[in-house]
């Protein structure tokens, strides 16, 4: 499990950014959810930690009001590297306004993994509800909730 999450994090770390500072501020939680032979790792963070390099390859926007849904799927039993797979979902905050989620893939090297922007108010507690459809065609939904803040 520990190799898993530690390959999730490698790969958001191509993306995430810079100043030690920002690093120290950032609360970013990492959840996985076993479906089967699969595993459905996902993360949310905030645009700023991507460099603006990265940003501006991938035509992603940096802002203090967006986050981006970071979404992989791995092989539950040892697999280092993400799988290509469908997503579809949306975020829903308190009032019940929904959103839907756009993910874009993104390809380093052997890896794939997805990532999806969201605009937020302030302060928002926003339930991601994510449809993943796996490598074996199966498709599950994983649900969680984040606070975001500025």
């Amino acid at each position: 499990m520990k190799r898993l999450l530690a390959t999730a994090a490698a790969l958001a770390l191509m993306l995430w950014a810079a100043g030690s500072a920002a690093q120290e501020e950032a609360r970013v939680i990492k959840s996985h959810q076993d479906f089967g032979d699969y595993r459905v790792i996902y993360s949310v963070f905030d645009s700023e930690f991507i460099k603006p390099e990265i940003a501006q390859q991938y035509e992603l926007v940096r802002s203090k009001d967006r986050v981006f849904v970071n979404v992989s799927v791995v092989e539950k039993d040892g697999g280092t590297h993400g799988l290509a797979a469908e997503l579809n979902g949306n975020a829903t905050n308190l009032m019940q306004q929904s959103r839907p989620l756009k993910f874009m893939e993104i390809k380093e090297g052997d890896a794939v993994y997805y990532l999806a922007p969201l605009r937020f108010n302030h302060e928002d507690t926003v339930t991601f509800t994510i449809d993943v459809k796996l490598p074996n065609g199966n498709t599950e939904q994983v649900s969680f909730r984040r606070t975001l803040k500025r």
